[in-house]
């Protein structure tokens, strides 16, 4: 296997193909299935994807048709992907937490013809979708359902599908890739809408390609190319995962096995032993509070060494390495750090932290505790990884490393940071007003592509290294006309062991704000210490309670600026989440939403 076949490949399945020819009966891909792990060979999911397009194109569709891709993470997902591509036609990843709403702005938008749903349950919004949208006349079910005909849709069992003569469709699907090129639309990913209505991104084959080329590039210079397991947990339809928990491991030779969810994400690590995991900042932070909280019942000894490491992680963020620290360095390496290693299956290379700002403090307690962190940046439209540190540059975790290979990337005037290469996207689907403001050509270099603008503000350091300061369109911008950077304050307070999410506000203010959600364990148990009821609303308005939340938000405001700082803060009525449609399904908060369910309560702060 070589860095090259990723560069030379015409398209993303002429690249599974060239590695399942060298896989064979190798594992593939993993799930757990009837209480144990189970896996298909790279044959086997070859010969799948093979039968599944010719399937597709029996079913009418043609080149350049728009399939629909609505299902949790598991095999199928992958095979149905690919079988999308190697049919001619355009995978629509769609969110499994999406509402019948969401679908049928998907759906109408993208104006697919065809829908793959893996189970009863979600076919239910779908189904009612896709007599809204008139498009879609086909449904293909992976799981066994019962069979639907309604209003001209037809269901499609996964075996069907897979009916025909494995020689003959493979022929076919060779045929067709041949004529598949870099520049050809891969699929349609719609964002997940922290702002507004999702727009669908046009990502090529290439870019995808050349995202995989580089991350590729990473994991073999610095840890090595060998037999690679990638744990998929964040959702497929999300760019970051697709590209990086799918199509990275497909261009590595990799296995992919797949959680079976956040409830059980933390034994499936210890089960599969994974050797790279992609993950967004928030779950780290979970996962960080829950190690504090194990080694804190541990005793005296125990919370001494965490100290000690994290003592140590802090110095060698600030480049201060003293010999005084070697002796406990090794008593780390011995008695802690190993204990860590195995709870996350104790082969991992690397964990990769993107789709958000990775708070400095969670990336140095990782590294403290002997786990590698890399702190990958981009977004949707740029395949989507523009950066990622990586240790030959030098990680630090106040940057998000140089851009990859095959990415260019200059900061505007205002400091914006742009990016060009093949990894930026075709443009929005439908939406010509949208990409003109996205992507601009520069009129001194025409023939090198345009400049994607990220809508994301930074510099670069004296290394290359990106930094980030926060989102253009979030800045809050005071009524002195202090810019103030949101990501930064909020990272900081859901740090704290009181608080579980937080938004701030303050554009056009005198100062910012808080809108906290409190962390649920330090709430039971504060109510316990307390001799208190547990019910949050009720704590909520109780003085002390709020004298607790108020001595966190200090701890934060003392290493703030005056313009930074939280003057004032009011509870939320629940916790953020996708099923209240105040977080993406990548766990970013939607601010729109946010503000359009508690804008008077905090308007009311600047009156109290």
């Amino acid at each position: 296997m070589q860095l090259s076949d990723i560069d030379q490949a015409n398209n993303l399945v002429e690249l599974f193909m060239l590695r399942a020819a060298e896989r064979g009966d190798n594992p593939f891909l993993g799930a757990k299935r009837d209480g144990r792990w189970q896996t298909i060979s790279w044959r086997e999911a070859a010969e799948q994807v093979c039968l599944m397009a010719e399937g597709l194109r029996n079913l009418g569709l043609g080149d350049g048709d728009r399939v629909a891709l609505v299902s949790e993470n598991r095999p199928e997902w992958c095979i149905s992907d690919l079988a999308i591509m190697a049919a001619g036609c355009i995978t629509v990843p769609t969110y499994v937490t999406n509402t019948q709403r969401d679908h049928l702005h998907i759906l109408d938008n993208s104006g697919a013809r065809a829908v793959i749903v893996s189970n009863a349950k979600l076919s239910v919004p779908l189904i009612s979708a896709i007599m809204g949208s008139g498009m879609a006349e086909n449904l293909i079910a992976i799981d066994d359902i019962r069979k639907f005909q309604s209003g001209g849709i037809t269901c499609h069992a996964w075996a069907e599908m897979l009916a025909g003569d494995p020689i003959a469709a493979r022929a076919a699907v060779d045929a067709r890739i041949a004529g598949i090129k870099r520049t050809d639309t891969a699929c349609i990913i719609y964002t997940s809408g922290t702002g507004g209505a999702p727009r669908g991104v046009m990502q090529h084959h290439g870019a995808i390609l050349c995202n995989v080329a580089g991350a590729a590039e990473i994991l073999s210079e610095d840890f090595g190319w060998d037999d690679e397991r990638f744990l998929s947990f964040l959702p497929l339809s999300h760019a970051y995962e697709h590209s990086g928990g799918q199509f990275l491991p497909i261009g590595m030779g990799a296995e992919i096995f797949y959680s079976e969810g956040l409830d059980k994400l933390a034994s499936n690590i210890e089960e599969t032993r994974p050797t790279i995991m992609v993950v967004v900042p928030r779950l780290f932070e979970v996962l960080r509070t829950r190690i504090m909280k194990q080694i804190e019942k541990q005793g005296k000894l125990a919370n001494f060494m965490m100290d000690r490491a994290l003592a140590i992680g802090e110095n060698k963020k600030g480049g201060l390495t003293r010999l005084r620290d070697r002796p406990m360095n090794l008593i780390l390496e011995k008695a802690l750090r190993p204990k860590i290693r195995q709870k996350f299956g104790g082969r991992i290379k690397a964990m990769v932290s993107g789709g958000a700002p990775l708070n400095p403090d969670v990336g140095i307690f990782f590294d403290s505790m002997g786990l590698t962190m890399l702190q990958g940046y981009g977004q949707t439209e740029a395949g989507p990884v523009i950066s990622c540190n990586r240790p030959k540059a030098g990680i630090t975790m106040d940057s998000v490393g140089p851009p990859m290979r095959g990415v260019e990337v200059r900061i505007a005037e205002d400091g914006e940071i742009l990016c060009r290469g093949e990894l930026v996207m075709q443009g929005y689907w439908n939406n010509k007003a949208e990409t003109a403001r996205a992507l601009q050509p520069d009129p001194a270099e025409p023939d090198k592509g345009d400049w994607l603008h990220t809508g994301d503000i930074g510099h670069l350091d004296t290394m290359g290294r990106i930094v980030i300061t926060d989102r253009k369109k979030d800045m809050i911008i005071n009524d002195k006309g202090d810019n103030v950077a949101p990501q930064k304050i909020e990272g900081m307070l859901t740090l704290q062991p009181e608080i579980g999410q937080a938004m701030v506000s303050g554009d056009k203010r005198p100062y910012v704000v808080g809108l906290i959600v409190p962390e649920a364990e330090w709430a039971l148990e504060w109510a316990r210490e307390n001799d208190e009821k547990f019910d949050l609303a009720e704590l909520q308005e109780l003085p002390a309670f709020r004298t607790a939340i108020r001595a966190a938000m200090d701890r934060v405001n003392k290493e703030l600026s005056v313009t930074e700082k939280v003057r004032q803060f009011t509870f939320a009525d629940e916790a953020f989440s996708v099923e209240n449609e105040e977080m993406t399904p990548s766990l970013k908060i939607r601010r729109h939403k946010i503000r359009q369910r508690y804008g008077d309560r905090l308007d009311g702060l600047y009156r109290s």
